[in-house]
């Protein structure tokens, strides 16, 4: 219970990690979680399993995260209902994948619009309750490729370096009030939604490969051995929002075994 009567959003939470954590903060303590995303029907179930198991109060909300006054409606909808808001998780992303040679140029920019002006929305909308509350934690769902350039994959890269650069931004502007900013950079998570469902076709596209040689290849690059989970990530998503990491703010936390050391 680290996170004992605190008020959260996640955004990309349909499926894959966003639920895994939606459900982990809930486990956590929380006394309502929102759950946010593209995919309104989907997220409805999520929020409405999240109240039946957990026992608490949530909203499923059908938001996109580059669209300013969605964003904006998600963080007031939120207030309205449980009256504070005490963690933003920005894990909504996508991720397209092509050489820079044949990369069209409005797919690139959509990876940027959702993972770097959507994280910039999400951030921007609750620091400004959170400014007003005096507390509060802003946390980003990064990437590896936020560290280190990615093969054939400029345009999430790009995103998540940027993405890297905004939390430490936003938290020196924060810090006074004493709102935190962090993000978590996870490894790959081979079992995971995005992987099952776009990543490895993608990969074996790009890189000429069949889908079980991308899956060693990428196992073989950890030293600890193993893919990412979803509980790896939840662990450091658990701590950077309690209070146990009361001093820490603007630090990118990479969870890939070993991986990504910098």
């Amino acid at each position: 219970m680290r996170l004992k009567d605190r008020v959260a959003i996640v955004t990309g939470a349909a499926q894959g990690l966003g639920e895994a954590i939606a459900h982990r903060l809930a486990r956590e303590g929380c006394r309502a979680v929102v759950a946010s995303d593209r995919n309104g029907e989907k997220v409805q179930h999520v929020a409405a399993a999240i109240a039946a198991e957990h026992g608490i109060q949530t909203l499923g909300l059908t938001t996109d995260v580059t669209d300013e006054n969605q964003v904006g409606e998600m963080v007031q909808r939120t207030v309205e209902a449980f009256g504070a808001l005490d963690i933003m998780v920005a894990n909504a992303g996508i991720l397209k994948a092509y050489d820079i040679t044949e990369f069209p140029p409005a797919e690139w920019r959509a990876v940027i619009e959702v993972n770097l002006v959507g994280y910039f929305l999400c951030a921007q909308a609750a620091a400004r309750v959170m400014v007003r509350q005096k507390r509060g934690v802003i946390i980003q769902i990064n990437s590896k490729s936020g560290k280190k350039g990615s093969f054939r994959n400029s345009a999430y890269s790009a995103s998540k370096f940027g993405g890297i650069g905004l939390t430490q931004s936003i938290a020196l502007d924060l810090a006074p009030h004493g709102v935190r900013v962090n993000a978590v950079c996870p490894g790959n998570l081979l079992d995971g939604t995005l992987w099952q469902e776009s990543l490895f076709e993608q990969y074996a596209r790009t890189q000429g490969l069949t889908v079980e040689e991308v899956r060693r290849k990428y196992e073989s690059q950890v030293p600890l051995g193993r893919s990412c989970t979803y509980d790896d990530v939840c662990n450091v998503v658990v701590f950077l929002a309690s209070d146990e990491a009361s001093y820490m703010t603007g630090q990118a936390i990479n969870v890939t075994g070993g991986q990504e050391m910098r």
